[in-house]
């Protein structure tokens, strides 16, 4: 899964991606104009429980992609639109993370994060409009397009009232019907507030917290500047800076798990000597696709799938116990699995 940090320039979107992913991307224009590449990993408590048990020799967490797009290349000083190439990269994401500036820029100048959220949010209303209304153009001189035509003319209408489509109930076929289109404003999104260090404990402001519910996105608020600082700390120093600051933890952490909810992701669980791991798979995925994720031959000699939940094997204390307490239970290929379900697949090819 793919996560893409988008902004208007002076954001410190690429700050925040090197402090996220502890990696030391040029910032402040010093790129060269690709995007920049990294993976996290997902914080999972359950993972270093079940390794605790089993003393697995490799322990594997979940992970989630990230791109730091670049800002439109007219932008190298001031805000703009979005240019082709862009619109894009940003097509290319499943899912969007907008940086926004919480602090003074170099010149001293107040930050406007509700303005520059309505700004940025209107090219993407216009990006999708233009992609729609040359399709809408099109279908008017084909024939055999009835169902396509009233879902696109729904989504247009939306747009022109200024409404991103992701706050829109579209059923499972008319989102199929709209995903071969990469709409912007059908992607998840994700408002992060950039903040200076003095306002690093601080909550999302109101103003802000209410326009981000207007683009139908979730809002949290962080300082670039101290994660990039908490990444270059020894773990024994990092509680003190974190005290002093009056926080109780870092940001990242919330950050990766907003993120992973934002792709509605889960994991399921498989443990053992070998390996005890986080498998990512999007909810609502039955068992036979889950299988998949570890192996295809895994999918297509499919038996069945012993379950047992994280909670109940960890009140048991062994496999054994829960088959003897009725808490391991027996799913075939259509089973829905949930967040945190111990999975072990028997399968045949």
């Amino acid at each position: 899964m793919k996560v893409g940090l988008t902004g208007f320039s002076g954001a410190g979107k690429t700050t925040v991606f090197n402090a996220l992913t502890g990696l030391s991307a040029p910032t402040a224009g010093g790129g060269d104009g690709r995007p920049n590449l990294g993976v996290i990993k997902v914080p999972d408590a359950r993972v270093d429980r079940l390794a605790e048990i089993h003393r697995p020799k490799k322990t594997t967490f979940a992970e989630i992609s990230f791109v730091d797009f670049p800002p439109p290349r007219a932008a190298a000083q001031k805000r703009s639109v979005l240019d082709a190439d862009t619109v894009a990269q940003l097509r290319d994401a499943d899912a969007l993370v907008e940086v926004v500036r919480g602090f003074p820029d170099l010149a001293g100048a107040a930050p406007a994060p509700v303005a520059d959220l309505e700004a940025f949010g209107t090219e993407l209303l216009l990006a999708d409009l233009a992609v729609l209304e040359k399709r809408l153009e099109r279908l008017k001189k084909e024939k055999g397009h009835e169902r396509e035509r009233p879902v696109l003319e729904r989504a247009v209408a939306a747009l022109n009232d200024g409404t991103p489509l992701r706050k829109l109930d579209f059923p499972a076929d008319e989102r199929s019907t709209l995903a071969g289109f990469a709409l912007l404003t059908l992607r998840p999104l994700l408002i992060v507030l950039n903040v200076a260090e003095g306002d690093a404990a601080a909550p999302v402001p109101a103003d802000v917290a209410a326009r981000a519910a207007d683009e139908g996105a979730d809002a949290l608020a962080l300082s670039a500047k101290v994660e990039a600082e908490l990444t270059a700390l020894d773990p024994g120093d990092r509680a003190a800076f974190l005290a002093d600051l009056g926080l109780e933890a870092s940001a990242r952490d919330r950050f990766i798990r907003a993120s992973y909810a934002l792709l509605d992701l889960i994991s399921f669980l498989t443990a053992g000597e070998d390996e005890c791991r986080a498998w990512t798979i999007r909810r609502g995925t039955t068992a036979v696709k889950a299988a998949g994720r570890i192996h295809s031959d895994i999918e297509r000699g499919f038996i069945r799938a012993e379950v047992v939940s994280f909670d109940d094997f960890v009140a048991c204390g062994s496999e054994a116990k829960c088959r003897a307490a009725g808490k391991l239970r027996l799913e075939g290929r259509d089973y829905v699995v949930q967040d945190g379900d111990i999975i072990h697949f028997r399968f045949a090819v």
